[in-house]
Formats: C-alpha cells, sequence, structure tokens
C-alpha cells in the first residue's frame, strides 16, 4: 500500500514538471513571435560624449550691510527727541537721539565763568608786571590757570555735544531699541544704521578650499528669495581657520540691486577642480516615477537602460551611471519604446 502511494507522487510530480517544461517552450515561441512582429519604430539618435565638468561646491550665506553701525550714547540722560521710526533713511549727519543734560549745561557755565576769571586775573597780573608790582611767576601761573580753564570749558563743551547723536554715515535704520522717555547710558544701543548701499555675502570656506581663495576672486552667487544670480568679488579671507568648526570667514563684495537687502540667505558656488562627465541631449531622459531612464542602440533594437542624473546645462544633461561615452541614445520616438523593440535610425 506505501509502495503505491509513493509511485503514483512520483507519477503526478513527473507529470507536473513536462506541463511546466512545454508551457515555458511555448512561452519563449510566443515571444520569439512577438518579438518579430513587432514593427520598426523610426527613431533620431545621438551619441553619448565624455566632456569635463567644473564641478562646484554650494556654500551657505547671509547678506549683511558693508556699514553698520550700533547707535549708542555717550553720556547719560533721558532721550527727548527720537525723530526716527524702523525704516528711516537718514543722511549723514543728521540728528538720530536727542539727550537731556542739564548738568552738562551747568558744568559749561561754570566753565565759562572761571575761564573769565582766569583771563581777568592774568590780565591785572600783567599789567601790574609792567608797573614792577608783579613777578614774573606769578604771571606764569596765572598763564597756567588759563589753560586749565580753557581745557575745562572745551571738554564740557564736547560733552554737551554728546547730547545730541548724529548719523554717522548715510544709511537706513534696521533696528530701534529705545523710545522716548527712556534712559540712555554709554553703551547702551539705541539704534541700529546699516547702509544697503554696499552689500557683502558672509559665508563660512572650510579650511581645505580656503587655499584656493584669493581676494579680488569672483564668485557666483545666487539669492533665492529674490531671485537673483550674480557675480561677487571676494574682499577679505581670514588668514585662520576656526579651531571648532574648520572654517574660515570669507566676505563677498556684491553689486546693489534693489531686491537685495541685509540678512537675506545666499548660496556661494566655489570651484572644487575638475572632472570628466557624460552628456546627452535633455530629450533623451524620461522618468517612470522615480526612476530615470532612457533608451540606447543596440543592433537594431532599442535597449531599456536605468540612469541617474546629474547637472542641466544647454539643453544637456549629465549622467552620472548608467551610460558610457560613445553610446547611441534615443533622443526622438522613445516615447512609445519598449525594451527590445526594433528601431530604425532617422
Amino acid at each position: 500500500m506505501r509502495y503505491r502511494t509513493t509511485l503514483a507522487l512520483a507519477l503526478l510530480l513527473l507529470g507536473a514538471a513536462v506541463l511546466l517544461l512545454t508551457g515555458c517552450r511555448e512561452g519563449n515561441k510566443a515571444e520569439g513571435m512577438r518579438d518579430e512582429s513587432t514593427p520598426a519604430v523610426k527613431v533620431g539618435v545621438a551619441r553619448a560624449e565624455e566632456k569635463p565638468a567644473a564641478r562646484q561646491v554650494e556654500l551657505m550665506g547671509s547678506l549683511q550691510a558693508t556699514e553698520q553701525a550700533e547707535i549708542a550714547a555717550k553720556v547719560s540722560g533721558s532721550i527727548v527727541t527720537l525723530p526716527v521710526v524702523l525704516g528711516s533713511r537718514v543722511a549723514k549727519d543728521d540728528l538720530l537721539v536727542e539727550i537731556t543734560a542739564g548738568e552738562i549745561s551747568a558744568r559749561q557755565r561754570q566753565a565759562r565763568a572761571q575761564l573769565e576769571q582766569a583771563r581777568r586775573n592774568l590780565e591785572r597780573e600783567r599789567k601790574l608786571l609792567a608797573k614792577n608790582a608783579a613777578t614774573p611767576e606769578a604771571v606764569k601761573s596765572l598763564e597756567d590757570t588759563l589753560r586749565i580753564a580753557t581745557a575745562a570749558y572745551e571738554e564740557a563743551g564736547t560733552m554737551l555735544d554728546y547730547t545730541r547723536v548724529l548719523a554717522p554715515f548715510a544709511g537706513l535704520v534696521t533696528r530701534k531699541m529705545a523710545n522716548v522717555g527712556d534712559l540712555a547710558t554709554p553703551g547702551k544701543p539705541l539704534l541700529q544704521l546699516e547702509n544697503e548701499a554696499r552689500l557683502q555675502v558672509i559665508t563660512n570656506i572650510p579650511e581645505s578650499m580656503i587655499m584656493n581663495v584669493r581676494s579680488g576672486d569672483r564668485l557666483p552667487v545666487h539669492v533665492p528669495s529674490a531671485g537673483l544670480s550674480i557675480v561677487g568679488t571676494v574682499a577679505e579671507v581670514a588668514p585662520t581657520a576656526d579651531r571648532l568648526s574648520r572654517t574660515a570667514p570669507v566676505k563677498i563684495d556684491v553689486p546693489a540691486d534693489p531686491k537685495l537687502h541685509s540678512g537675506q540667505f545666499a548660496r556661494v558656488s566655489l570651484p572644487a577642480g575638475s572632472a570628466r562627465t557624460i552628456v546627452v541631449p535633455a530629450s533623451a531622459l524620461t522618468t517612470y516615477g522615480q526612476m530615470e531612464r532612457l533608451f540606447v542602440v543596440d543592433a537594431g533594437r532599442a535597449r531599456l537602460r536605468l540612469v541617474r542624473s546629474g547637472a542641466a546645462m544647454n539643453g544637456k544633461v549629465e549622467i552620472l551611471t548608467g551610460l558610457k561615452a560613445g553610446e547611441t541614445v534615443v533622443v526622438e520616438g522613445s516615447r512609445t519604446l519598449v525594451d527590445g523593440q526594433p528601431v530604425t535610425v532617422e
């Protein structure tokens, strides 16, 4: 009984294998008939070319004004006048802040009175010396006193001038940290002023590439928010790299443009040497989902290749993998092609 069961199972497996083999042969035959019956398609072709490609490294940076200053008072006092607001444009020497300074005014009046008294005393002593009623030492002492009084008066005048804070250059008020009535103290920022007529891009370059950058070099700069691609000139290069980030700051002057403002994000392209790359016409490349593909003509048939593309430039696209230089690629009529389809080259 066990022998008969085993024999039946073996016969069943043998029959299944015969049927599978027959189906494969018929499938291959049908495939061959389909290949032979598929009509040839006329296509346009081009050769994959190997060309030198300049490699670029993109660095992130930001725009800032070449001229910028934090405006602060040099003396203490309450703010009584603040004629600017955020965004105000000012000319050089325009009034920005005025501070009360009663004690400084009183000090100036006191210094003026002492100066006038010193002048009168010196004049009287000189007259007495002319009559031999005074000594030269007394006159010299009063002359020293006059010089001291003059210096004290000039100092008080300078301190009084500090109560009016003027714009050091023409520019735009970009920050306002004080209001009328606030107490101004020496060193405390009140306003920030920037000259947006002259802008720079500040970026950090890796230490391995810093030796390739020199003052005067021209580098491509792209500002996405303004939609501008411009060329900047390297103005300053730090001689040493930061020990933590291993980068060195570089300042790049950019031409003025109404669309450019301080604080905008910018990308700086830095040459990173040259290499060889394969390029084909952009029309040869098609996408299927997330896959990039093209067709290569081989022995009269279209062969599908999955590739990975790189940079696109002037109607050409860089192929990083999946293609060799000199191969013939389909550039026209590839939309309806299938792998292995016969083609006729126009």
